[in-house]
């Protein structure tokens, strides 16, 4: 057997080692996707609508800090995302107060689970509500790439929307949606996200 035969075996053997790395780590959300949306259960349904997946990219201001926010920042979990002006009227706040709701019930698997505000006017939320609901990401994003992938029936302020841990925005739920029925669903998402660790 020459070197060069030699060479070219442990390249290909290199690649295939890659290649199964790969599939690896994209297992567990092809696998949420498939059973989350196949009825592997009796009588199972999701509530949300699925989208085309497309990937976010794009970068923002965090209102907290004054520090750049880019998607990137929270690969690895799921989001839950807002749109909607500085300016929080009476169904912004129903929004907000349901993405809180939807990650608290998430009990132990809380922590796999981010909110995403991104602020579309760039006016400043009030310092009581930042405070209130501590932990949601107050991000600057009118002149951002980031509201580009947001694709509304309406306007992008009448929906609540998931991305996933690898950066992909999946999913919406309804406008005036049941924040019980999305709750199970992320449940669902975590469940199944879950089942090949």
């Amino acid at each position: 057997m020459s070197k060069e035969q030699t060479k070219e075996q442990i390249q290909r053997a290199n690649r295939i080692k890659l290649l199964g790395l790969l599939a690896l780590m994209l297992s567990p959300v092809v696998i949420s996707y498939s059973l989350f949306f196949s009825d592997f259960e009796i009588g199972s349904a999701n509530y949300g609508e699925l989208l085309e997946v497309k990937k976010v990219s794009g970068s923002g201001v965090s209102q907290i800090d004054n520090t750049i926010f880019r998607m990137k920042d929270l690969h690895g979990k799921w989001v839950l995302v807002m749109v909607d002006s500085g300016v929080c009227d009476e169904l912004c706040l129903t929004k907000i107060y349901h993405l809180r709701q939807v990650r608290m019930v998430q009990n132990r698997e809380v922590n796999r689970v981010e909110r995403l505000w991104l602020i579309d006017d760039n006016v400043e939320v009030d310092p009581e509500l930042k405070e209130k609901y501590q932990g949601t990401h107050f991000i600057n994003a009118k002149d951002s790439e980031l509201l580009s992938y947001i694709k509304p029936t309406k306007s992008q302020r009448n929906h609540i929307y998931v991305i996933d841990p690898m950066g992909n925005l999946m999913m919406r739920f309804p406008e005036n949606h049941d924040p019980t029925l999305v709750g199970k669903d992320i449940k669902h998402l975590l469940h199944v996200s879950q089942m090949e660790h």
